[in-house]
């Protein structure tokens, strides 16, 4: 009996590991998704910008320089949603969060085992 216990906890440690990796590979894939998307529109709306683009622009489209002032502002805002998700894809590479979720998860076993002493 305890083979067959030990089999099916190897086995379903094997399966977490499994859907670990494919959520990660899952994440990753939406990560460079989100390079490649903040690439490319912003790549042409700073081509419509310099005014590489005018040609195919519709007549009596607006093209002061004035009307895109808001382009540096997109990309700055667009550069920090894409910083945030870096960290979070990369989180287990950075070492002072890793140390600081090691002291967490510490924290809470020592406070556990603390309480489990009381009640011996």
């Amino acid at each position: 009996m305890r083979r067959i216990g030990s089999y099916n906890s190897t086995m379903e440690y094997f399966e977490n590991r499994r859907e670990r990796a494919e959520k990660r590979v899952k994440e990753l894939k939406g990560f460079y998704r989100h390079i490649k998307v903040f690439i490319i529109i912003n790549g042409l709306f700073y081509l419509l910008k310099s005014g590489v683009l005018y040609s195919v622009l519709p007549n009596g489209f607006p093209t002061e320089a004035y009307y895109f002032s808001w382009v540096n502002v997109h990309v700055v805002i667009w550069l920090l949603i894409l910083g945030v998700h870096t960290l979070y894809i990369f989180r287990a590479k950075l070492p002072f969060l890793k140390k600081w979720e090691e002291r967490q998860i510490q924290k809470y076993l020592d406070k556990e085992n603390n309480e489990t002493k009381k009640y011996r």
